[in-house]
């Protein structure tokens, strides 16, 4: 095995065996899918780079790439675009989360045959848009009422969308009862024993958890695939029930397991205490968005710590194969993911060891910093197609299977 596949599958020894082979076909799809999965090589050649310009330390989400901006419901039942992705966040130089960032522009770009000068015009869109927003020194935030363009239209309509749309997609009546859906591909069933030690594990949760939705229980729950760097930790979808007397109401809920920043081992920087990692993961993303989704919480099951939240559907993400012909809608998309990656530098400012607003105002009026973080993620663009060019040699000779089990062959997940 290459070397670059021998990193890959020592980042992914302790993730379930019988799901790697998922996580690494879905990273042999495209070079886009492939970064996503790779975030530890990214920061780990950063780190070792020393290219990166003298910037503030923030709080940043830790994987910044163009699929991690996305719509969400709020406790407020408002529906907002923003960040959306915290699993990997601490605090490190904001522009460790600018170059991921614009990295994935020139990748994304590449993936969808958008010619390389459009992608470097985007790419400076988004640096320009985060300096500006930094300069101006005030968080600004994005719901259907100020968005603008795409996103508005984006927002309006995920606005409209109801519970029971989701429920219909996501579940199926069977025998008077409802039931998730195992028919769908990203629904593995569970063995017997851990489904009853998770029902009754997020039945006491539902009892004396403040976060929880008021007086409903858990009636059926199944292993959940979503994303791609995540495929391989455990992550369980429930159907709750009202209890309440008037008329049946479900919602579905997400219950993701927590691991390490995939950028602790590089980032160099002291970090907080955290009592968890899922702690970790929720303070960030509090501090960070404007409005955190629903029912955002941790839990302990079996020992692991997990995030609890709201199930939001799938593809509440732009789809930039549909607007890449749109030059318009392109230009705007990538300019609010600038306003709301310096928004979310700007609302954590301040908090353990994060700088204050008077140095960020600073970092976005010295505009020098922009070519070098352009020039770091145009030449590392191009390293990253050599290393998915090595890592598809290496799954194409099946040499990943070799290490793995070849999957589930319809095995439930223990």
């Amino acid at each position: 095995m290459k070397e670059i596949s021998l990193k890959i599958a020592a980042f992914n020894k302790d993730r379930l065996t019988e799901l790697l082979p998922l996580k690494y076909e879905a990273m042999a799809e495209n070079l886009f899918r492939f970064y996503r999965g790779t975030n530890h090589i990214f920061y780990e050649d950063l780190a070792k780079s020393n290219c990166m310009p003298v910037s503030p330390l923030v709080w940043i989400c830790g994987d910044l790439h163009l699929e991690n901006f996305g719509s969400y419901k709020s406790e407020n039942r408002l529906v907002y675009f923003d960040l959306n992705d915290f699993d990997d966040a601490l605090l490190a130089p904001a522009s460790w989360e600018l170059a991921r960032m614009v990295t994935s522009i020139f990748i994304a770009f590449e993936s969808m045959e958008i010619e390389r000068v459009k992608a470097m015009n985007m790419a400076e869109l988004f640096l320009k848009s985060y300096a500006r927003t930094l300069s101006a020194g005030r968080p600004d935030y994005l719901e259907p009422k100020t968005a603008r363009g795409i996103v508005r239209e984006f927002l309006k309509a995920v606005s409209k969308r109801k519970q029971k749309d989701i429920l219909a997609r996501r579940t199926v009546q069977r025998k008077n009862k409802l039931e998730i859906l195992l028919d769908d591909p990203r629904h593995l069933e569970l063995e017997r024993d851990l489904k009853e030690d998770l029902m009754h594990h997020i039945n006491h949760w539902l009892k004396y958890d403040g976060n929880s939705p008021y007086n409903y229980k858990v009636t059926d729950a199944v292993f959940r695939l979503a994303g791609t760097g995540s495929i391989g930790v455990k992550r369980y979808a429930l159907l709750l029930k009202s209890l309440n007397a008037e008329g049946e109401k479900y919602m579905l809920i997400d219950m993701k397991q927590s691991t390490g920043s995939a950028l602790a081992p590089f980032v160099g920087i002291p970090q907080p205490a955290w009592m968890t990692e899922a702690d970790r993961i929720v303070t960030i993303q509090q501090r960070m968005q404007n409005r955190p989704p629903a029912l955002l919480s941790t839990t302990i099951f079996r020992n692991e710590c997990f995030v609890v939240q709201e199930m939001q559907p799938t593809k509440d993400s732009i789809d930039f194969k549909l607007v890449k012909r749109k030059y318009r809608d392109l230009y705007q998309v990538i300019d609010d993911m600038g306003m709301l990656t310096a928004s979310a530098q700007l609302r954590s400012r301040g908090r353990q060891g994060a700088a204050i607003a008077d140095e960020l105002i600073d970092f976005g009026n010295n505009r020098e910093w922009q070519k070098d973080i352009l020039q770091y993620a145009s030449s590392y663009a191009r390293q990253v197609k050599k290393y998915y060019v090595q890592f598809l040699t290496d799954y194409n000779k099946h040499a990943f299977s070799a290490q793995h089990s070849n999957g589930l062959d319809g095995k439930k997940i223990a």
